[in-house]
């Protein structure tokens, strides 16, 4: 089965091509370094001709009012392009709490690209994931006042990025649910208190102050903001091992 993954050089995008293709399917990694431009509407054609199924895995570059921008050309011009290919099933991959954040300009773009997809006509999967270990650090450097790092002490479920990718491989070779799925971490941790731990790993002295007024990427968050519902179908891999064994990206 030829299935198409847009972002698919990311990383999560990467991981789904190379797991795809392992089990025997054509997977194409779609992205503007492969020749394919979801904003422009280039190579989309040529890439989505035979496939099935397409992953969308790109993300906004920034999270202001330009990511409504971005989401909407982007899925209208894939939209297009799917039907033209008569592509089967769309996925997309989303946010546990969407729903929830309507009052920060990313998460109404996301919301604005999931209305989209639903009212497409195409066979959809929306999985929503909670937020990935990988992205720790960065949520971590975001949240620097001064010397300190001001955290909310809201929960978070956070998934490694592997049981991400397994997820929307698993979703991709599945039938459409034409709902939201959700997925998340094993384990449920305060945010400050998480982040406390990957900067105590890493060396870094600078303390976390807990502050109930502390945003989250401009969002103030409630206990239940970041977690997923009961249900959700859970990773496996533990944060204590992540830590230990997964590096941080190297810095260019």
């Amino acid at each position: 089965m030829k299935v198409v993954v847009i972002g698919g050089t990311g990383l999560i995008g990467s991981k789904v091509v190379s797991k795809l293709n392992a089990l025997g399917h054509q997977a194409v990694a779609a992205a503007p370094n492969t020749g394919v431009n979801t904003l422009t509407g280039e190579g989309l054609a040529k890439a989505l001709g035979g496939a099935e199924v397409v992953v969308d895995l790109a993300n906004s570059p920034t999270f202001d009012e330009a990511a409504i921008t971005f989401f909407k050309t982007a899925g209208e011009n894939v939209a297009k392009a799917e039907k033209a290919a008569g592509v089967g099933h769309h996925v997309a991959l989303s946010v546990v709490g969407t729903e929830k954040m309507g009052v920060s300009p990313y998460f109404l773009a996301k919301q604005a690209q999931e209305e989209l997809i639903r009212g497409s006509g195409i066979p959809f999967t929306i999985v929503h994931a909670t937020q990935f270990m990988e992205f720790l650090r960065g949520i971590g450097q975001s949240a620097v006042v001064g010397d300190e790092i001001h955290l909310s002490h809201a929960y978070i479920q956070p998934m490694a990025a592997e049981d991400v990718a397994d997820a929307v491989t698993s979703v991709a070779l599945a039938e459409p649910a034409n709902k939201i799925v959700e997925i998340g971490g094993p384990e449920k941790f305060h945010l400050d208190e998480i982040i406390g731990k990957v900067l105590a790993f890493d060396g870094d002295t600078r303390p976390v102050v807990t502050d109930p007024e502390a945003r989250y990427f401009g969002l103030r968050l409630d206990d239940d903001s970041l977690i997923p519902s009961p249900g959700a179908k859970l990773g496996s891999t533990r944060f204590d091992w992540w830590l230990e064994n997964v590096p941080p990206p190297s810095k260019k």
